[in-house]
């Protein structure tokens, strides 16, 4: 069991050694294009939500 757990981990040590890690300005870029695409859905889903809220309201009245 041991033997089978540290050529596991081995392997999995090998295989991260081929990953290409994204370097900061990537990150940066990414985190800054998700943070700006949440706030946009955020503020289109809201204004729809609104808006229909008025529409159920104007027909309850």
């Amino acid at each position: 069991m041991l033997n089978k757990t540290t050529e596991f981990l081995n392997h999995v040590k090998a295989e991260l050694k081929k990953v290409t890690w994204p370097t900061r300005k990537e990150t940066y870029a990414s985190t800054t294009v998700v943070i700006v695409l949440v706030l946009f859905i955020t503020v289109f889903l809201g204004t729809v939500d609104w808006m229909l809220a008025n529409v159920v309201k104007m027909f309850l009245r």
